[in-house]
This record gives C-alpha cells, sequence and structure tokens, in this order.
C-alpha cells in the first residue's frame, strides 16, 4: 500500500470534528484509506451497495440512527444522509462520529450545500503524488522551501535524481491513480484511463445533474483533452460540439466537481498592469490526460512537442497535491500579459510573496526561458520570491538574481 500523506490530517481532525470527509475522484484511493482509519471500531458502509443505497434513500435518519461511529463511502450517491447525520451530530457532538468519502464536490451535491456547515472537515485526496509512489515516507517540502527563498544552491544538485528525460516521461504518462500505476503496460494503463472515464462520464455525472446532452459530454472531455493548458473560450469550444457557450461551461463546471479538470485563475494582483484575465483549464492528472490523447513513450522520444500540455498537468497535479500539505497552502494561479509573456503557475501565499514557476519539455534551460518570470518579477519587486523552470534535466542551475533551473525531480525529493 501506498503512503498517504493525508492520513494525518484526516486523523487530526477526527479527533475534534464531528464529520470528516475525504473528498476527490473515484479510484484515487479514498475507500482503501477510510477503511484503513475505520478498523474494526466503526461501521463500514459503502452506498456502492445496492441494499444500502436504497435504506439510504428511502430512510436516511433511521439508518443513521442505527449508527454510532461510522464510514459511509461514496456520500454523493444518497445526498439524503447528510441532513440525517446533520440532525445526528447535533444531538451527540462527540468528534469523529461520521467518516465520509466522496467522489464529487460535496458543495456541488444537489441539496446539501450548507446542510454541514460548522460540523464538518473536508480533507482531499487526489490521486498519488510522484512522492508516494516513490515510497518516500514525509510529504516533500518543495512548496514551503521555495517560498523560503533558501531550497537550491548549485551544491545539492547530486541529490536529486538523475535518470534523465526517460523517467520523467514515464512518471507524467503513468499519472497517478493507484490501479493505473500499478499496471507496467503503457497498453493496459490507456485501457484503464478509458474505462475509467467512460465510467465517470455514465455514472457519476447523473448523481449532480440531469444533463439534456450527455451524450455530448464524452466528445466535449475529448475536445478539452486537446485544449488542455489553453485560455478558455467557452464558444470555441461549443463550436466544436454544437452546444452554446453557457452549455459547455455548465458541463465543464459538472466535469471540476468530479475531480477531473480544474480551471486556474489568470493572476491579476493591483501591481499588474496590461494583464489578461481569461483562465486557463488543466488536467488534475496527466496520465488519464496522456491517456485520452493516446501518447506513448517511443512517440515522445522521436516528438517532444505533444509532452508540453501532458507535463503541464503533471506538475499542476503535483503542485496542487504539494499545496494541501504545506504550511504556505498558496492559490495557484498563470500570468500572462498583452505581449503574451507569460509564466505557467503562479503561487501566491497569505502574505502576498509570489513564487513563479515554468515547466518546460526540455533537457536544456536558456536564459530565454525565464523572460516571463523576470517580466513578474519587475512588477513584483520585493514580493516575488523566487524564479523556478522546472525541465527534465538532471542538475540545479542559478540562473541570477532568485532564479534557478531545477529537474522536475525536485517537486518530489
Amino acid at each position: 500500500m501506498f503512503p498517504r500523506y493525508a492520513e494525518g490530517a484526516i486523523r487530526e481532525a477526527l479527533a475534534d470534528t464531528r464529520v470528516v470527509a475525504i473528498s476527490g475522484p473515484r479510484q484515487a484511493g479514498k475507500t482503501t484509506l477510510a477503511r484503513k482509519i475505520a478498523g474494526r471500531e466503526r461501521t463500514f458502509l459503502t452506498l456502492d451497495d445496492a441494499a444500502v443505497l436504497a435504506s439510504a434513500r428511502r430512510d436516511p435518519n433511521g439508518l443513521v440512527r442505527s449508527l454510532d461511529t461510522a464510514v459511509i463511502d461514496e456520500i454523493q450517491r444518497a445526498p439524503e444522509l447528510l441532513l440525517a447525520i446533520k440532525l445526528s451530530v447535533d444531538e451527540d457532538p462527540r468528534p469523529g462520529r461520521f467518516l465520509i468519502t466522496g467522489s464529487a464536490d460535496l458543495q456541488a451535491i444537489p441539496r446539501t450545500q450548507d446542510s454541514l456547515a460548522g460540523r464538518i472537515e473536508v480533507v482531499p485526496l487526489l490521486p498519488l503524488a510522484q512522492a508516494e509512489i516513490r515510497g518516500r515516507l514525509h510529504p516533500p517540502r518543495f512548496i514551503d522551501a521555495v517560498f523560503g527563498g533558501d531550497v537550491f544552491h548549485p551544491l545539492d544538485a547530486e541529490s536529486f535524481d538523475r535518470n534523465g528525460a526517460d523517467d520523467a516521461v514515464a512518471a507524467v504518462l503513468a499519472g497517478g491513480y493507484p490501479d493505473a500505476v500499478a499496471r507496467r503496460s503503457e497498453r493496459r494503463r490507456a485501457d484503464w484511463y478509458r474505462a475509467y472515464v467512460s465510467a465517470i462520464l455514465t455514472r457519476d455525472l447523473t448523481d449532480l445533474a440531469a444533463l439534456d446532452k450527455i451524450n455530448r459530454v464524452p466528445n466535449l472531455v475529448e475536445v478539452l483533452a486537446h485544449h488542455a493548458g489553453d485560455l478558455v473560450n467557452w464558444a470555441s469550444l461549443g463550436g466544436k460540439l454544437a452546444l452554446d457557450a453557457a452549455t459547455v461551461q455548465r458541463y465543464v463546471t459538472l466535469l471540476e466537481h468530479l475531480f477531473l479538470v480544474r480551471r486556474v485563475r489568470a493572476y491579476s494582483g493591483n501591481d499588474l498592469k496590461r494583464v489578461v484575465s481569461t483562465p486557463k483549464l488543466h488536467f488534475l492528472d496527466s496520465g488519464l490526460l496522456a491517456g485520452l490523447l493516446g501518447l506513448e513513450a517511443g512517440r515522445l522520444r522521436v516528438d517532444r512537442q505533444p509532452l508540453g500540455p501532458v507535463l503541464e498537468a503533471f506538475v499542476f497535479g503535483e503542485l496542487t497535491k504539494l499545496s494541501s500539505w504545506s504550511e504556505v497552502r498558496p492559490a495557484i494561479y498563470h500570468y500572462r500579459d498583452k505581449d503574451q509573456v507569460e509564466v505557467d503557475f503562479v503561487l501566491e501565499d497569505a502574505r502576498r510573496g509570489v513564487v513563479g514557476i515554468e515547466v518546460k519539455a526540455t533537457a536544456t534551460v536558456w536564459d530565454s526561458d525565464f523572460r516571463g518570470l523576470r517580466r513578474l518579477q519587475a512588477h513584483l519587486g520585493d514580493r516575488f520570491r523566487r524564479g523556478v523552470v522546472l525541465y527534465d534535466g538532471g542538475r540545479l542551475l542559478p540562473f541570477g538574481d532568485r532564479m534557478v533551473a531545477a529537474p522536475l525531480s525536485a517537486l518530489w525529493r
């Protein structure tokens, strides 16, 4: 079993919070982790069991009254239970009464908004981070280190992985879903990802909303895959599917609630002028995106061009996970100005300190690769903590004031 860094946060929350939710995509490991935490002391119910689901929908209050402390898996399938849980924990406010899991954002489930406000803590569980896949016992401190300003030094180069581009490509294509990672064959992984997306779109999507053109959603996902990492243009996306812009935006919001994609807002602080305000859309798992695009390592050895958007998705997923474990917990943005100068990811902490991260699908870094980071640094002055270019080489390289090129493995070492 892979180590899961969220486990400590879940156990801590159970010690002082009445209801704790593990929230993330299907097959990310929520059930396995919930069973481990539950042990033998808690009743375990899954709403994927047809009989349990029928009981939950028919008599939610009766089912909850029969429980003392319990794990309820896939709570989004019977949102009626949340109000029953609220009544139960108001009557008996002991911490740790219920550990629930959900494969959809709880705030997106109909009729559940605010029903557990003040009584619940939500702990995200996304697919495996690289450090978890590699069995490291403690979460990497990359985010805290880059905001601290003293993480990188040229002499540290020997501490990083030196397997080069092939290792990076393999990690990107595998993604982070445990069942996919366990498959050594690229073809078998691609089969798993295609089946996974099909199951999500035919089963879980209808738990969130009634869609009058649900047959268009698989095609929409394919279109989004080919525009991963681009600025969002709802009308253009809709035009490819004979859907209006509002419908596309609504469907994408549902895909976000299922943790398949996420909008990344444009960074537009008060110090910046002439910036583009359009968000980008990233997939949360690079393996899933690679599966949708049909990418294989052999093809990428010959043509590196298709790797760019998938590598950005990989870094976005890693940053999202690392941020949830860090002390800083920064917000993640992108930056582009009217001159088309851009930075792939801009991280801002609560004190408005900023770290810029650029992603390059190459084994060589040039001074020109820091153009966007230096533009951001010039605008922000002392608020700019560090600029990092992540690349698939093996050495840490300084590039001037607060600028460094770092191997991708800096994210997990």
